[in-house]
């Protein structure tokens, strides 16, 4: 059975000032799995400006223990529908950065919705794993991410 292990994982996503605060963190929590004891979760919001001068919120949420780390990449797979996978499988390559970090990005309606869809666009939440590695290296992360995606 290929188990993914990883360091941490980060979410991220924008509050635009148009956006209901509430919906948006009810978007987030679509990925974060209930077993999930809350003091492992730690969340942050930063108040930006964009580019237009326009209030902008960057949520950023991060969960580094390894029992819910482990529970959050359990429950982030079931999350995957089929076609998800394969594309993600598809596209591996540039989805993990040298440092073995595998990105994902979902779409923000879909989630406030429950669904978790894998999105391209600008309207996202992004799902940053640090996978751990033997050795630490591209190729290695790629592996083992395939792997576990498609077992």
């Amino acid at each position: 059975m290929a188990q993914l292990r990883a360091h941490h994982v980060r979410l991220t996503t924008f509050i635009q000032a148009t956006e209901d605060e509430d919906k948006v963190l009810d978007a987030i929590a679509t990925f974060i799995p209930e077993e999930i004891d809350e003091d492992d979760v730690l969340f942050d919001i930063v108040e930006t400006e964009g580019y237009f001068g326009n209030p902008i919120k960057v949520v950023n949420v991060e969960i580094k223990r390894s029992k819910a780390v482990r529970k959050f990449l359990e429950y982030f797979k079931e999350l995957l529908s089929g076609e998800d996978k394969r594309y993600l499988l598809d596209h591996l390559d540039e989805k993990v950065d040298e440092e073995g970090t595998f990105y994902v990005r979902f779409n923000k309606q879909k989630a406030y919705l429950g669904e978790a869809e894998v999105d391209e666009g600008a309207d996202v939440i992004q799902v940053r794993i640090k996978v751990k590695a033997f050795p630490m290296r591209k190729e290695a992360v790629v592996k083992a991410v395939r792997e576990w995606l498609e077992e």
